[in-house]
C-alpha cells in the first residue's frame, strides 16, 4: 500500500470509530477478566479458609475449585464475545473502510 492510501484510511471517520469501539470493547473485557482474576487471588491471599470450605457436608471439593473454574470459563466466554464483534460489526466497518479507501 502506498502512503496516500494509509493517509486516507487514517483520516476516514469510520476508521476512528472502529479504533474507538474496538479499543473500548477490548478494555472493558480485559478489565472484567483482570478484576475477576485478581479478586480470586486476593481471596486466596487474604481469605484462604473461606476458599477451603467444602461445597457440601462431607464433600471433598472446596468452594475455591468452582470459583477458579468460573474465572477460567468467564475468560473463555469473553474471548467469544470479542470474536463475535470482531467477525461481525468490526469486520463490516473494516470492509467499508477498505472500500472507501480505493482498494
Amino acid at each position: 500500500m502506498s502512503d496516500p492510501v494509509y493517509r486516507r484510511v487514517r483520516e476516514n471517520p469510520k476508521f476512528r470509530e472502529l479504533v474507538r469501539r474496538r479499543g473500548r470493547l477490548a478494555l472493558t473485557l480485559s478489565l472484567i477478566v483482570l478484576v475477576s482474576y485478581y479478586a480470586l487471588m486476593m481471596a486466596v491471599a487474604f481469605a484462604p479458609d473461606a476458599l477451603r470450605t467444602p461445597i457440601a457436608q462431607g464433600s471433598a471439593i472446596s468452594i475455591g475449585f468452582p470459583l477458579s473454574a468460573v474465572v477460567i470459563i468467564v475468560s473463555w466466554l469473553l474471548t467469544g464475545v470479542y470474536s463475535y464483534f470482531a467477525n461481525g460489526a468490526f469486520e463490516d466497518l473494516n470492509n467499508e473502510i477498505v472500500a472507501e479507501s480505493g482498494q
